[in-house]
This record gives C-alpha cells, sequence and structure tokens, in this order.
C-alpha cells in the first residue's frame, strides 16, 4: 500500500470547484496537520464570494495575473510575485481580474478545513488540462453554503460582507 506522506498518487490531487482548476500539492496530513497547500488557476471574473473560517489563516502566493482581493472591507490588488494575508476569521474574498486567468498559490494552516471544502464542493479532474473547463452555468449556491458550513466556514453576499 502507497505510503501517503511519500507517494502523491496515493489519492486525488487535482479538483474543480466554482470554475477553477486546484492542484493539491500538499495536504495536511501529509505534513504533519500543518497546513494545506494548492495551487488555483482562476479564470477572469471568478474567485471566491465573501467568506470567513475561524480558526484558518490563508496566504496567497501570485504566480502569474492579478488578483482583487477584499479583506475585512479594504480593497487589496494582488499582481505576480506578491502575497497576501488573510487573518484567522476574517471576512474576505477574491477575484482576478485582467484579461488572463491568475495563478496563485494558497497555504491554509491548518488546512483541514480547505481540504475537505474544495474536495466535496469539488469534482475530480484526472486529466492534464492546464486550465479550467468553462463552466456550464452559475454554482449551486446552496450547495455552496451547505458544504462551507459542514466545514466551519460561513458564506456571504457581498452586502454583509
Amino acid at each position: 500500500m502507497a505510503d501517503p506522506a511519500r507517494d502523491s498518487t496515493a489519492r486525488p490531487r487535482r479538483y474543480e470547484a466554482l470554475g477553477i482548476l486546484m492542484t493539491f500539492h500538499a495536504f495536511p496530513a501529509e505534513v504533519s496537520d500543518k497546513y494545506c497547500l494548492v495551487e488555483c488557476v482562476v479564470p477572469p471574473g471568478l474567485g471566491a464570494p465573501p467568506n470567513s473560517h475561524a480558526g484558518e489563516t490563508e496566504t496567497f502566493f501570485i504566480m502569474d495575473g492579478e488578483l482583487e482581493f477584499m479583506v475585512e472591507g479594504k480593497a487589496i490588488r494582488g499582481r505576480a510575485g506578491e502575497s497576501v494575508r488573510v487573518p484567522d476569521g476574517a471576512v474576505h474574498a477574491f477575484s482576478a481580474v485582467g484579461p488572463a486567468p491568475a495563478r496563485v498559490l494558497i497555504v491554509n494552516a491548518p488546512g483541514h478545513m480547505h481540504e475537505g471544502f474544495f474536495t466535496e464542493l469539488g469534482a475530480q479532474v484526472t486529466d492534464d488540462r492546464t486550465q479550467p473547463a468553462p463552466m456550464d452555468g452559475p454554482p449551486d449556491v446552496a450547495r455552496v453554503v451547505q458544504v462551507a458550513e459542514k466545514w466551519g466556514m460561513t458564506i456571504m453576499t457581498p452586502a454583509e460582507a
């Protein structure tokens, strides 16, 4: 049997959710429950709705493109080579801006919430594509909220944020 701490093929690593392609480079169980490391490709105009999660910090390292963040009501533009940190429990959202998809490496610590949320909400990706598939309609908001609540996250409307 494969040792998941040594064999990255021991479980699915790639998912799509909310129009975003995610590649998990480290799940918490593989790194002594310290963090979750996920690379995301975010098409222009897509991202995460306003949300909060007590018990996990989130740091975004923008590798390509640009993201616009809202963190506790403050707008922050993140460009390639920059990072944005979201403190534990802070209300935040982000979206890719500009003509090309953004590529971002996200560290969630300790990461169990994000691992559970995205692997439950997302569809497993089994091919080798480098861009997310086009969305075939709006996300199922009720399901997004339900899965988020299950994992200890709160999804908000922009007015609530």
